[in-house]
């Protein structure tokens, strides 16, 4: 049976090209980039290509960029990092500004930090979940040190305005930080235009390798770092650079194109329309300014996880909410946050494209899922 791969908010297929691109860096320039040899001096100089790469791609300078293991590290980098430096120095700033539609790494931080002393505000979203920047003005103090907002949702693909968000945060002093592991390379990120002074990045989800990821952080800003050891990465992240990795990280934003962008528009775009018209079915999250390979649908009664099991029986991999909380049976915080009930919630189906879906597999997706949807409803106690 031919598998359809949707579940590319999770993570994506490493693409042939970055694969070749980071095989010398298993077998022949295998070195550790703090040796002097040449073996290290050339995993040294692929790290710094690499850091340059990632850098002109967000329009930030080369030593802004931080290797991490990813955007779960990154986040937390950057929110207890902040933190802990101002605990440190008596600053007398100790609240952080989010949204209740933050990933799980960014709300769990905030948990924690909330019990270390910190003040935390949690922003209403509105129905399609989009946070109203005069609301994040508002909420902004003499203590605030930080906003944190996610750009592009991991779960309903809403986009954020984050342009106008950081010229409020710039007028008010304030750091902004986005996690941007969704929407790199999907939108536009410039860190100067748009005012950030951190910025999430990771490469699973750009067709580049697992376990590699990077923070910008804006050149003065003072972070104290959550790892000690050896002082790699300006001393902010000790241990040895994943070269294959940072490489292959490297690779995926060079083969990102903007003519991927369209197709996978297109494409989403058409499977939305398929789905609205299924009876009784609902689009969670905007039409406009929603990640391009994005699609989340509430089938009100039937449960997203009797539909994600049947897909899968056809072959076709989805997800019913984020994957990195899939293992627990919780309604999903953003779901909720943009007014679904809990039933609602349960209802919902993930499904995002990547550049190597095709049409025919967006009609076979949306035979498959009707059939489906007719079945279920058939054997629904939930009319």
């Amino acid at each position: 049976m031919k598998q359809i791969y949707l579940d590319n908010a999770a993570t994506t297929a490493v693409d042939l090209t970055v694969v070749k691109a980071m095989q010398p860096y298993f077998l022949e320039k295998y070195g550790n980039a703090s040796s002097q040899h040449l073996i290290g001096q050339e995993a040294k100089r692929a790290l710094e290509e690499s850091r340059g790469t990632i850098a002109r791609s967000i329009r930030a300078k080369h030593d802004e960029i931080i290797f991490t293991s990813g955007g779960t590290e990154s986040n937390n980098l950057a929110l207890k990092g902040l933190f802990f430096y101002n605990k440190e120095n008596n600053t007398g700033k100790n609240h952080i500004i989010t949204t209740k539609i933050e990933h799980d790494c960014v709300m769990n931080s905030c948990k924690w930090l909330e019990k270390q002393g910190v003040k935390v505000t949690y922003l209403d979203v509105d129905s399609e979940g989009f946070v109203n920047p005069k609301d994040v003005e508002k909420a902004i103090t003499s203590e605030t040190f930080l906003v944190s907002i996610i750009h592009g949702n991991n779960e309903i693909g809403v986009i954020q305005s984050i342009e106008e968000i950081g010229k409020i945060c710039k007028e008010k002093e304030v750091f902004f930080h986005i996690d941007a592991c969704q929407s790199f390379t999907k939108t536009e990120i410039n860190v100067k235009k748009q005012n950030l002074d951190l910025v999430t990045l990771n490469a699973h989800k750009i067709h580049g390798p697992k376990g590699v990821g990077a923070l910008y952080i804006k050149e003065g800003i003072k972070i104290i770092p959550l790892l000690h050891g050896g002082g790699h990465e300006k001393n902010l992240r000790s241990g040895t650079e994943n070269i294959s990795g940072i490489v292959g990280f490297a690779k995926a934003v060079e083969l990102a194109k903007n003519k991927y962008l369209n197709y996978m528009k297109n494409l989403r775009n058409q499977l939305i329309e398929g789905i609205l018209k299924i009876p009784n079915t609902n689009l969670n999250g905007p039409k406009e300014n929603r990640l391009c390979n994005n699609i989340n649908v509430c089938f009100n009664n039937i449960e997203g996880e009797a539909i994600g099991g049947y897909l899968d029986a056809y072959g076709i991999s989805g997800s019913t909410g984020s994957a990195c909380s899939s293992h627990n049976l919780e309604v999903s915080h953003v779901l909720k946050a943009i007014g679904k009930t809990d039933l609602q919630a349960n209802t919902s189906i993930r499904l995002s494209l990547s550049k190597f879906n095709t049409k025919e597999e967006i009609d076979y997706v949306l035979d498959v899922l009707n059939k489906i949807v007719i079945k279920l409803r058939r054997m629904s106690p939930i009319k």
